[in-house]
């Protein structure tokens, strides 16, 4: 494997940990806990069931334990890499943006001409959702901290908001949809701000909440959703190959790139979780496991 990439969704276990997994070796196994999902790499073996790809094939996708110098992947859960793309670059994308895309077309059905609001669109998902939501034709209405502002608007954004200076939700503008990421404001607030017919898509992000760790949210728009004309809910993404594909013909076209941080080597997988929680970085974080 060539290289892997950072989600927020690791820090639970690798927070505090004093240095990274150690790499497998053959069908050793690592001596801490990997929560790595993210693959880009070369093909080394197939089983005797594969189809579709042979050793020496450039792929990306998902993993379990991926933050190690090999990793298994089902075949189902893996694409060739798109030629445009480093391993690096290539291994900030699956997880990230398969959710971004289920967020924005599935869940969010996003269509030409519509409003859009996305939270948090300055991190890993948002960096993907901002230009997913612009290729399908929609106007974007961003929200990120000063920092990272430009960085957002380069994407495509067409109105950027700077949430530390104002209140995005407090002016008359209503949505089409409405793509939460950010996961701290009230589900009253962002329900009044979408259309009669608008889409709230929560999705992950969410603070520790007084109830149920921090579902509460999540599941109270499930439940209050049949009963206004608004659709509110959630999701679980998905990993699959066909997503994939699909996000590959974006980014084979030029509609869609992933944004890197940063590069770190794999031996400091600890440090860019770290780096990672500090709040600063612009997308997303890769791991090179290999130069």
């Amino acid at each position: 494997m060539r290289a892997s990439s950072v989600d927020r969704g690791t820090w639970h276990l690798m927070a505090g940990l004093p240095y990274a997994v150690r790499p497998v070796s053959g069908l050793r196994g690592p001596k801490l806990p990997n929560p790595g999902r993210n693959i880009a790499g070369v093909v080394e073996a197939v089983g005797s069931g594969v189809t579709g790809f042979a050793p020496g094939d450039e792929v990306y996708g998902t993993a379990a334990a991926a933050f190690a110098e090999y990793a298994a992947a089902r075949a189902d859960r893996i694409a060739p890499k798109p030629a445009g793309l480093t391993f690096e670059e290539a291994a900030t994308v699956p997880v990230s943006a398969l959710t971004a895309l289920q967020a924005v077309r599935d869940k969010g059905r996003v269509q030409e001409g519509q409003q859009v609001l996305i939270t948090g669109a300055a991190g890993g998902v948002g960096t993907f959702a901002v230009q997913l939501a612009r290729a399908f034709g929609a106007r974007v209405t961003a929200v990120a901290s000063t920092p990272k502002l430009d960085a957002v608007r380069a994407l495509g954004a067409d109105h950027v908001i700077d949430y530390t200076r104002e209140d995005f939700l407090a002016g008359p503008h209503r949505y089409d949809a409405i793509v939460d990421i950010a996961g701290n404001r009230r589900l009253r607030d962002l329900r009044r701000a979408l259309t009669p017919r608008g889409r709230l898509v929560i999705t992950g992000g969410e603070t520790d909440g007084r109830w149920l760790g921090g579902t509460d949210r999540q599941l109270r728009a499930q439940l209050l959703s049949p009963f206004t004309g608004r659709h509110l809910g959630t999701f679980i993404a998905s990993e699959h190959a066909d997503g994939l594909r699909d996000l590959t013909a974006l980014i084979d076209t030029g509609a869609l790139r992933p944004v890197v941080d940063r590069v770190h080597p794999l031996a400091e997988t600890a440090a860019a979780v770290r780096h990672l929680l500090d709040g600063r970085v612009t997308g997303k974080l890769a791991l090179a496991h290999r130069t």
